[in-house]
C-alpha cells in the first residue's frame, strides 16, 4: 500500500487544466481512464481535488452555488501526453438553483456519469455533518453499477474523533441499505488536517492503473488550454 500512495502522488501532482466541456458532443473520444469528482453545492469537492492534486486554484467553485454548470477536465502524465484525466463535475443538490439548471445537470453530468466507458470510478464529496439526503441518493443511482465508488465525509475537522466514527458508521450503514452489494467504500476526509489523503490517493491510483483492455489504447496527446 505505501508503493501505491507514492505512485498515485506522483501521478496526482501532475493535473493540470485541459478543457471546459459543456455540452456532451463536446467531450473527448473515449481513451484514457478517468475519475470523476461529484458532490452537493458547498460539499468540499474543489478543495478536495486541490488538496489532492497539491495545487491551490486548480479546481474552484463558483460565487454563487449551483451556477457553474460545465464539466472541467484535468489532464494526468507527462506535460506532452494524458494517461489519465479527473474530471470535476457541477455541484448538485442546492435548493435555490433554477429549475432550468437543474435540468442542465441531467443533460451532461447524468449521461456522462451513466454512459462513459472510460470512467473507472467516481469521488463523491459529502460534508460529515450532513446526513444522505434524497438528492445523494437520486445522485448515485445516476452512475453506472460497473463504476467503482468513494464516498468522502469532507470537513472531518469540525467534529470530534468519535464524532466522526459515529457518523462513518451511520453513513456506511445508510448506503450499504440503499445500494446492497455496490460496495461503496467510505473515508473520512480533512483538507486542512490532511486526514484521509494517502488513503484517497492511493484509491484513486488504483482506479487509473492500465488494465489488459487499455494496453492497446496510448496515451493522447495533451489538449490546449482553452
Amino acid at each position: 500500500m505505501p508503493e501505491v500512495t507514492r505512485v498515485s502522488m506522483r501521478l496526482l501532482n501532475t493535473a493540470r487544466f485541459a478543457t471546459t466541456v459543456a455540452q456532451p458532443r463536446q467531450l473527448p473520444a473515449e481513451g484514457p481512464p478517468e475519475v470523476a469528482f461529484v458532490g452537493r453545492s458547498n460539499s468540499g469537492k474543489s478543495t478536495a481535488i486541490n488538496t489532492l492534486c497539491e495545487r491551490r486554484r486548480l479546481a474552484f467553485a463558483s460565487r454563487t452555488p449551483g451556477r457553474t454548470q460545465a464539466l472541467n477536465l484535468f489532464a494526468l502524465g507527462p506535460a506532452d501526453t494524458v494517461v489519465a484525466l479527473l474530471v470535476d463535475t457541477p455541484g448538485y443538490g442546492y435548493a435555490k438553483v433554477p429549475l432550468g439548471i437543474k435540468s442542465g445537470w441531467d443533460a451532461l453530468a447524468g449521461p456522462y456519469l451513466r454512459g462513459r466507458r472510460s470512467l473507472k470510478g467516481v469521488v463523491v464529496t459529502l460534508d460529515v455533518r450532513r446526513e444522505v439526503t434524497a438528492a445523494d441518493a437520486a445522485m448515485l443511482e445516476w452512475i453506472d453499477p460497473s463504476v467503482g465508488l468513494l464516498v468522502l465525509l469532507t470537513k472531518c475537522d469540525k467534529l470530534g474523533f468519535e464524532q466522526r466514527i459515529k457518523v462513518k458508521r451511520a453513513v456506511v450503514k445508510q448506503l450499504a441499505e440503499a445500494f446492497p452489494g455496490r460496495g461503496i467504500e467510505v473515508i473520512v476526509f480533512s483538507a486542512p488536517g490532511r486526514l484521509g489523503l494517502d488513503e484517497t490517493r492511493a484509491k484513486i491510483e488504483a482506479w487509473l492503473a492500465p488494465t489488459p483492455d487499455d494496453a492497446d489504447q496510448p496515451a493522447q496527446a495533451a489538449a490546449p488550454e482553452n
